[in-house]
């Protein structure tokens, strides 16, 4: 599963180079089917990231890699509420 994901995201990130941006795989459990994802560049910032996310990378990488039930996305920025 690893592979083929990495696979995808590399595809993606032709997309997301063209906005100075990128996407990285933060962490897998391949047993749960979950991804963990980060935007990155400016796409990390974009107010269109979560778009980007939802209609972009996870259509596609759940259409395109078996196994997946749910992708999770990173926000470096995100300010803690503690």
């Amino acid at each position: 599963m690893r592979n083929a994901i990495l696979a995808v995201l590399e595809e993606i990130r032709g997309n997301l180079r063209l906005h100075r941006g990128g996407i990285d795989l933060v962490a897998l459990d391949e047993a749960q089917g979950i991804v963990t994802l980060e935007l990155t560049g400016a796409c990390a910032g974009c107010a269109l990231s979560d778009v980007t996310m939802k209609k972009g990378v996870e259509v596609v990488l759940c259409e395109r890699v078996p196994g997946i039930r749910k992708i999770l996305t990173v926000h470096p920025h995100a300010k803690s509420r503690c």
